[in-house]
């Protein structure tokens, strides 16, 4: 089985429109949720989410190209453009043979979903855009992002709702150890912060009014947000040979299927995914140095992944930081598990670990060290990424140390 590294790195979130600016949000503890500013936002009962400030199209896209693409698609493109340009990756033909893409999405094309069926039924109009399906199909970011770097190795996408990301960088991190590709581009994106979207999730009663507060006592739900983030996974010796900037390896990855309730959490599901991630890395429980947790902020499921983590970690949870950078850029759905990769690298190779901001008081049923607040320097050498959807699906990164 070969070596996977990641190699580089790229995002677009609520935090920052580019992955340095993302680590410095998270070591500030910046918070990324503010007043929403859709369509219609007086008719919503949640009016505050982690909005992307700052991205105009036009700077990144031709004008000619805009309408083939959703706003979850022009995330992704522009991840991957700085993902690969800190790679130093150039993809000539023979490499694009052997590179492809895997991206994660729970909506896909979210946002041109909703302006049409407002067109269509509330607005009386016979006609949409002749794009309008390549446009709202959930693998235009993957087709998008393989057509402008000519990547024609395996190339598809994943929809497991908040853990599309992790299961897309999953089997991409399979893809180049069993020899399919040496490299692959993977991550997610999504874009749903429209009227539709957003009163679709009213309808769960899961929604904060105010803020995102994982694991603390008083916490009133998720935040919804907006973004995505996109990295480069290549093959270690490929990587090696071409003198490229290592930023940790891809050490294990496990998954698993609650099959109980569509909404609720479970325990045992996050369990095996999590044990199966770490033997799949051959790695203890008790070398894990930190844990970006999926802590959406609901009283379900922080308490659920609280008790998972201490079946897993037993004591060694007890001086083990697990945090939530939900707090900062919002659950980015489908791409939320992409983004919080960030906040695992920069543990890894900067030695510091993002905070759980709006931390108010502890709760006896969660985590016993959420990072509250503050960034906290520590020396980290293995650190792992959970992701637990809406369906009872569940997919968990183990990454190391760069090699």
């Amino acid at each position: 089985m070969k070596r996977v590294v990641i190699t580089g790195a790229g995002t677009v979130n609520a935090l920052a429109n580019d992955s340095v600016g993302t680590y410095t949000a998270l070591q500030e503890g910046q918070c990324g949720i503010g007043p929403l500013t859709c369509r219609d936002v007086d008719r919503l009962n949640v009016r505050v989410g982690a909005e992307i400030r700052g991205f105009d199209p036009e700077q990144h896209f031709p004008r000619n190209t805009l309408p083939l693409l959703d706003r979850f698609a022009q995330i992704a493109l522009v991840a991957a453009r700085e993902a690969v340009a800190y790679a130093g990756l150039q993809f000539d033909a023979a490499l694009g043979l052997r590179a492809g893409v895997i991206m994660g999405t729970a909506g896909g094309g979210n946002l041109t979903v909703d302006d049409n069926y407002r067109a269509v039924y509330a607005d009386g109009k016979n006609r949409v855009h002749p794009f309008v399906v390549p446009r709202l199909m959930h693998n235009a970011a993957t087709s998008h992002i393989s057509m402008e770097f000519g990547l024609k190795g395996p190339a598809f996408t994943v929809s497991t709702a908040c853990a599309s990301a992790n299961h897309a960088m999953g089997q991409a991190f399979q893809m180049v150890r069993c020899g399919m590709a040496d490299v692959m581009l993977t991550g997610g994106s999504e874009a749903m912060l429209g009227f539709g979207g957003i009163k679709a999730w009213e309808g769960l009663r899961v929604m904060a009014r105010d803020t995102c507060r994982p694991f603390s006592r008083d916490r009133t739900g998720m935040i919804q947000g907006e973004g995505g983030a996109v990295f480069v996974f290549e093959e270690l010796e490929h990587a090696r040979a071409r003198g490229a900037p290592i930023l940790a390896e891809v050490a294990g990855f496990g998954l698993s299927a609650d099959a109980g309730d569509i909404v609720m959490p479970d325990v045992d599901g996050p369990v095996r995914a999590m044990r199966a991630a770490l033997s799949d890395a051959g790695i203890a429980a008790q070398d894990v140095g930190y844990v970006n947790a999926h802590g959406t902020g609901t009283a379900a499921n922080d308490r659920v992944e609280s008790q998972a983590l201490r079946v897993v970690m037993r004591a060694h949870l007890d001086k083990l930081p697990v945090s939530s950078t939900k707090s900062m850029h919002g659950h980015i759905i489908g791409g939320t598990s992409a983004v919080e990769l960030l906040a695992c690298l920069m543990a890894l190779k900067d030695g510091v670990i993002a905070p759980t901001i709006n931390h108010t008081e502890f709760d006896p049923d969660c985590v016993p060290d959420p990072v509250p607040n503050e960034a906290r320097r520590a020396s980290v050498d293995i650190v792992m990424s959970n992701a637990f959807a809406f369906g009872g699906l569940n997919a968990v990164l183990v990454l190391r140390r760069s090699p």
